[in-house]
């Protein structure tokens, strides 16, 4: 057996040596106490200096510390913190949008609006609003990938998922919109993305998407409708693209939350040493879907 001293060594997924010695455990302690201080004080929404005088760091310091650990800016770790806890308030408390803003900490209505925009990418009223007074039409359905779930709204595509399992599936949907009505019938935006699965590269179909997210968010997803069929792109490439070259791991979250499946393609994303990376419908049927395109592109391209 090998020694064993006070530096711990191993190889990250990006192939960089990451070592663990006592200075990376002191830092680890106190991001932890940062963290254990936001969570605790969230309510008088503390500053940078203040965070930083907690864990007694100068605030340049902790500000490049924090970022590092925990992928984050301390003043977004904030954000999430304060959203979640309003979030809770809207649906549990059925708590007015001022009675909210106060109890997170807020100034006002107009500091929440900014705060669920940022964030969320719906204001509070739409969030606590739950869909309310929205037809959301479903349907089963099978592609070349397995059996997926789709839905829409009059506005268009809101959510295309793979349904494994399909009442799990449905819950999920139904999470997005808890008090939306829902009937199980296949439109004629239903057929149009199963049309998807069947066309050529010579055939692109216009689709209308009805879908909520932040401005990163939606930059990102952007993004992603430009990489061809058949070609791949790394996830530093689309935070070089959307002009945030130092994002890769928050482009990494946009994509992992890309609400409608395969048609905004986040399997063509994979990282820059060549690995697939990992996908949230299973990094197998990421493969799939890759080869499956990659297929089609060869044979289109033959004389």
């Amino acid at each position: 057996m090998p020694a064993v001293g006070n530096i711990c060594k191993f190889v990250s997924s990006t192939g960089k040596d990451i070592r663990m010695d006592s200075q990376n455990s002191i830092n680890f302690g106190r991001i932890a106490r940062a963290i254990a201080y936001i969570n605790a004080n969230f309510r008088s929404q503390p500053d940078l200096d203040q965070i930083a005088a907690a864990v007694h760091i100068s605030p340049f310091h902790f500000q490049r510390l924090f970022t590092a650990w925990a992928g984050v800016s301390p003043k977004k770790f904030l954000q999430y913190i304060s959203v979640e806890y309003a979030k809770k308030m809207l649906r549990e408390r059925d708590a007015s949008l001022l009675d909210t803003a106060i109890e997170t900490g807020l100034s006002g209505t107009g500091r929440l609006h900014d705060l669920f925009i940022t964030i969320e990418g719906m204001t509070p009223g739409e969030y606590k609003n739950g869909g309310k007074n929205l037809l959301v039409h479903y349907s089963f359905a099978e592609s070349p990938f397995g059996d997926i779930l789709i839905a829409s709204t009059p506005k268009g595509i809101c959510h295309l998922a793979f349904a494994d399992n399909k009442n799990k599936a449905l819950g999920m949907l139904k999470e997005s919109f808890p008090r939306a009505g829902y009937r199980q019938k296949t439109d004629p935006l239903h057929q149009q993305v199963l049309s998807v699965f069947k066309r050529s590269l010579r055939e692109p179909v216009a689709m209308r998407l009805h879908l909520k997210g932040t401005g990163f968010q939606l930059k990102v997803w952007e993004a992603l409708l430009k990489i061809p069929m058949g070609h791949l792109s790394t996830y530093g490439e689309i935070a070089t693209h959307i002009n945030h070259p130092k994002a890769v791991r928050a482009v990494g979250t946009a994509i992992g939350v890309n609400p409608v499946a395969y048609l905004i393609p986040c399997h063509r994303v994979i990282r820059s040493n060549g690995a697939s990376g990992q996908y949230h419908w299973g990094t197998s049927r990421k493969v799939a879907m890759i080869g499956w395109e990659a297929a089609k592109s060869d044979y289109l391209t033959q004389p």
